[in-house]
């Protein structure tokens, strides 16, 4: 799967079409409809634009990301001192609950 059916995928998740997306963008549906087909590359700048308007991570466009890169209110980056701390303390708490931090 590459990059123009990540785009795809996303953008009929959100039932817009082609055209809708293009103009979102701020680029000729022709282009986006080449990215889609795996015919054209994406330049850096619109792999961020398209990651943050789908709000999933650049890193599930550019298929590094097995998961979805799903970003939960804006991505990690974006999270409070306070916020990661909490974060931080789920994800430990649910690694005690399943046994998981005795694996290393």
């Amino acid at each position: 799967m590459g990059i123009g059916d990540r785009i795809r995928e996303q953008r009929e998740k959100k039932n817009w079409t082609q055209l809708e997306l293009a103009d979102k963008l701020g680029i000729n549906n022709s282009v986006l409809s080449r990215i889609e087909a795996n015919k054209r590359s994406v330049e850096d700048a619109l792999v961020a634009r398209i990651a943050d308007l789908f709000q999933v991570e650049a890193d599930y466009l550019l298929g590094r990301s097995p998961l979805g890169g799903r970003a939960f209110y804006g991505g990690a980056h974006h999270y409070t001192e306070e916020e990661q701390r909490v974060a931080d303390a789920a994800v430990e708490a649910y690694r005690r609950m399943k046994g998981l931090d005795k694996q290393a």
